[in-house]
């Protein structure tokens, strides 16, 4: 079984855009999907076969301050429009082809961080309701977002718990997976002063949420690292594809985002055997 993995990133997953799309005009479907945060966000439209459509998305609404703006925050306690992005815009503006979603015969995982145990979730993909209520969870970067509840249950970003979830992927089964990351290679996160207020924060409300986001820089370079020795000692089951120019998280130059997208759409065509050879 063939999985893809994506991460997450805000804007950055841009670059994954062109690699699903990529892979959909090659007609590579993989049998299983999981990411984080903005990855499987663009990853649904990967699994119902809209080529284009994220990157047109992108293109229309990354400055629209319905999309991103301070205003919002008076309306959905949010930096994004919720509603705007998950069901105005799926719903209405740039239809999500729930039809074709849901035919998919393939698992899909939407992973989640558990805001009162810290601990990561992956939600069945496959119940994705008409708000996209999972994917605002997987989206919910504390403070940008608030906590999302899915079941009874308040969520965040699945990047906080498991930023690249390549292990949970092989637990399931799937033993070649095409690993998409959208940092640089000689990226390695630290602990940033941003991260300790917002484990300051989140203490008295949520006490098992500090200590995830004060470990998250440790977790995130190990799976990197997990990665990398995958992709160098494994290659026959697992292909590595990242960005070699940094995008920034909440890039909003329009061409720098289209230049992202094209680097991920030729990187499939250049590593085109390695990645078919996956489904061997």
């Amino acid at each position: 079984m063939p999985g893809l993995i994506l991460e997450g990133g805000t804007f950055r997953p841009v670059f994954s855009c062109g690699v699903m799309d990529a892979l959909l005009e090659h007609g590579l479907m993989f049998d299983y999907v999981i990411g984080v945060s903005a990855g499987i966000t663009n990853g649904v439209s990967y699994v119902s076969r809209q080529k284009g459509r994220n990157i047109d998305i992108l293109r229309r609404y990354r400055n629209d301050p319905r999309y991103m703006g301070y205003a919002n925050y008076l309306k959905c306690g949010s930096m994004f429009g919720l509603d705007f992005i998950y069901d105005e815009i799926p719903n209405r503006l740039s239809p999500f082809d729930w039809e074709a979603y849901l035919a998919y015969p393939g698992r899909v995982r939407v992973g989640v961080t558990n805001a009162l145990t810290g601990r990561p979730e992956y939600l069945d993909g496959r119940a994705l309701d008409e708000k996209c209520t999972m994917l605002r969870a997987t989206c919910a970067i504390p403070f940008f977002f608030p906590a999302i509840t899915v079941g009874g249950t308040p969520y965040y970003d699945g990047g906080l718990s498991d930023p690249i979830p390549i292990r949970k992927a092989i637990a399931d089964g799937s033993e070649k997976n095409l690993i998409v990351l959208t940092r640089t290679a000689d990226y390695r996160k630290t602990l940033s002063a941003g991260t300790k207020w917002a484990a300051r924060g989140l203490r008295h409300r949520f006490p098992a949420l500090p200590e995830v986001l004060l470990t998250r820089h440790k977790r995130y370079n190990d799976t990197v690292c997990f990665c990398n020795q995958l992709a160098k000692h494994h290659p026959e089951d697992a292909v590595l594809l990242r960005p070699a120019h940094p995008v920034e998280s909440f890039e909003s130059d329009i061409a720098k985002l289209d230049a992202a997208y094209q680097e991920g759409y030729g990187m499939v065509q250049a590593r085109l055997g390695d990645i078919q050879a996956l489904f061997t």
